[in-house]
C-alpha cells in the first residue's frame, strides 16, 4: 500500500482558514480511496484536471500533488482558488515549501467568478471545503477569516451558489465528482432538499465527531 505522507504548512492565524478536523477528513478519505488505478472508482488516466476551491493554505492541492508524485498513471492539471488574496499568496509559499514550485495554478476568485473561460467544462474533480455554518449576529465587522467560515445566514447559501455556477465547470464528457463539507450546525434536512431541488444526486461519504457537531464529507457524482 503507498503511503500518501502530509504536506509541510505555514499558516496567517489572522486571515486564512488552517487545516482543521474537516481538512483531515477530506484527506483521510483520499489516502483510503485513491489507488494505483482509481480515484475514488474513477480511473487515473480520467482525472485530468482537479480543483480546490477555497484552498486556504493550500493544503488538499498539495496534497493532489503529493499524490500525483507517488501514482504513475495520476497526472491531472491542480488548481486551487480563494477569495482572499493573502490565501493565494499563503498557499504559494506552500507550494514553495513542499518543492512543488509552479505546479499549481492558482486563481484569486469569489466561487468561479473571475475563472477564464477556458476554464469551462474542464474539471474532472473539485473539492470544496466551504464556509459552512450560519452568520453570527454579534459579529458587526467581518474579518478576512470569516470568509473561511460563514456560509450566510443559514450557513449554506455560499455552497447553494456554488451549484448554480458549477455545470459549467464540471467536464461533461463523462463521470465527475464534487467533495464537499457541511455539518450538523445547519438544517440539513432543508440543506439536502434544495441540493436535490436543483437536480443533484448527494452521498454521504463520512462522518466525524467534533464537539457539538458532526462534520460531513459528501459526494456529487455528475455525468
Amino acid at each position: 500500500m503507498e503511503i500518501f505522507p502530509d504536506p509541510l504548512i505555514e499558516y496567517d492565524f489572522e486571515n486564512v482558514y488552517r487545516p482543521s478536523d474537516d481538512t483531515y477528513l477530506i484527506i483521510d478519505y483520499l489516502r483510503y480511496h485513491v489507488d494505483t488505478t482509481y480515484f475514488d472508482g474513477l480511473p487515473l488516466e480520467n482525472v485530468s484536471h482537479i480543483l480546490d476551491m477555497g484552498t486556504g493554505t493550500g493544503y488538499v492541492a498539495l496534497f493532489l500533488l503529493i499524490l500525483k508524485q507517488k501514482l504513475e498513471k495520476f497526472n491531472p492539471k491542480v488548481y486551487a482558488s480563494d477569495i482572499l488574496p493573502e490565501a493565494i499568496r499563503l498557499a504559494k509559499t506552500n507550494e514553495a515549501l513542499n518543492k512543488f514550485s509552479g505546479q499549481i495554478k492558482f486563481l484569486t476568485s469569489d466561487l468561479f467568478t473571475s475563472f477564464p473561460p477556458e476554464l469551462k467544462h474542464q474539471f474532472d474533480v473539485i473539492i470544496f471545503n466551504p464556509p459552512y455554518l450560519p452568520s453570527s449576529k454579534q459579529i458587526l465587522t467581518k474579518r478576512k477569516i470569516d470568509f473561511s467560515w460563514e456560509g450566510g445566514e443559514k450557513g449554506f447559501e455560499v455552497f447553494l451558489s456554488f451549484l448554480d455556477q458549477v455545470r459549467v465547470f464540471i467536464n461533461p464528457q463523462r463521470r465527475s465528482y464534487l467533495y464537499y463539507i457541511t455539518s450538523t450546525r445547519l438544517d440539513l434536512e432543508t440543506f439536502y432538499s434544495l441540493v436535490q431541488e436543483k437536480d443533484f444526486e448527494n452521498t454521504v461519504l463520512e462522518k466525524r465527531h467534533v464537539f457539538m457537531e458532526d462534520i460531513l464529507l459528501n459526494r456529487i457524482i455528475m455525468e
